[in-house]
């Protein structure tokens, strides 16, 4: 293998793909960057079974060729150049020597005979706006179950609903939901995608513009835009039936800035005990919205904020982080917090903005 490429592009592939490779003692090749000099392009490759990445960049080939080289050491190498320039690399009986104007490196090839291939996802596969993707995504994946004990709730889910792709993640102690439209999409069944595997799909994409195409099956989700190819399992389960528990109806409902509420949330939360409560009285007749927190050991806190209130009286507690987490997902300058009766969930969403939905279990001690 001979070839000559832009450091820039190559330095930029290599932090893509590093974080992907694996740290699977039974199979050291999984730490390894898989290096594909072919035609006029280089594929870097990266794998830990459950995820796996190519991307693609531009390069003169000199002689064709394949080489694994330890991702971290390539990563420690190329974040520690800094010449903007064109770098050579070569392998050499077993070695790879990398070249630069004013440094040569000489590596130790691994054995890339085991290397793993990503497989080339076939099936149902629908167009989406790079943003659009992460914006639902980074929407909802907050409020998914960090346990593996319940591998269908540890997980993003993914379904269409007529010109809607909604995105849906829970732990059972609050729901969030996000409807992105998308024009002519086909009927999605349902997609599960495990939860440690979202934030790089969400580092991966999270930078790119224009659409990415999303490829799925009973076992594998792909996406792939320009010269990156990324693909990821996908869980075997069932999601559950989450609609049954979104309240028809409201009892009660409190407009309230969001900025006012996150400020008193986090004043609260200095005050709020072990287990994290924050409770709230809404007296709708004497115009009274208030959050309060008590720890035995700092002290208690009452805030009163200024709220538009309808409907009847309700108090109740719940877990102030759950609360925080939802404000990355409203847009709008105003909450629109809605309650039904004490024991039945807290339903959040930005006002005139039908997109976003989250639910939030009270907490009955």
């Amino acid at each position: 293998m001979r070839l000559e490429c832009e450091i820039e592009k190559i330095k930029n592939a290599i932090n893509q793909v590093e974080r992907i490779t694996g740290k699977n003692l039974t199979l050291p090749v999984l730490s390894s960057i898989l290096f594909t000099a072919t035609g006029k392009s280089l594929k870097l490759r990266a794998t830990n079974l459950s995820l796996g990445i190519e991307i693609e960049i531009p390069a003169k080939i000199e002689e064709e060729g394949v080489a694994a080289i330890h991702g971290s050491v390539l990563s420690g190498i190329f974040s520690n150049v800094i010449q903007n320039e064109n770098v050579s690399i070569q392998g050499e009986e077993g070695n790879i020597i990398i070249k630069t104007k004013k440094s040569k490196i000489k590596l130790k090839g691994q054995l890339h005979d085991d290397f793993p291939t990503i497989p080339l996802v076939s099936g149902k596969e629908f167009e989406i706006d790079a943003k659009k993707l992460i914006d639902g995504i980074k929407s909802v994946y907050y409020s998914s179950s960090v346990s593996d004990i319940k591998p269908e709730i540890s997980s993003v889910y993914i379904y269409s609903n007529e010109d809607n792709l909604v995105f849906v993640s829970t732990d059972s102690f609050r729901l969030a939901e996000k409807k992105v439209k998308i024009k002519n999409l086909e009927e999605i069944p349902g997609i599960l995608i495990p939860f440690k595997n979202v934030p790089e799909i969400l580092r991966v994409f999270g930078e790119i513009s224009g659409e990415i195409k999303v490829c799925f099956n009973k076992n594998q989700i792909s996406f792939s835009s320009n010269n990156t190819y990324l693909t990821s399992r996908v869980i075997d389960g069932v999601f559950p039936d989450y609609r049954q528990i979104l309240p028809k109806e409201s009892k009660t409902e409190a407009v309230v800035l969001k900025q006012d509420l996150l400020n008193a949330l986090k004043l609260s939360n200095i005050f709020s005990d072990k287990f994290n409560q924050v409770n709230l009285s809404i007296r709708p007749k004497e115009k009274i919205f208030e959050l309060s927190s008590q720890n035995n050991d700092v002290g208690e806190n009452k805030t009163l904020l200024d709220a538009a209130l309808t409907g009847e009286e309700v108090e109740l507690g719940f877990n102030y982080k759950y609360f925080l987490d939802c404000f990355q997902s409203i847009t709008t300058d105003s909450v629109s917090i809605k309650f039904n009766q004490a024991s039945s969930p807290i339903v959040v969403s930005g006002v005139s903005d039908p997109s976003f939905l989250y639910l939030i279990m009270p907490m009955n001690r």
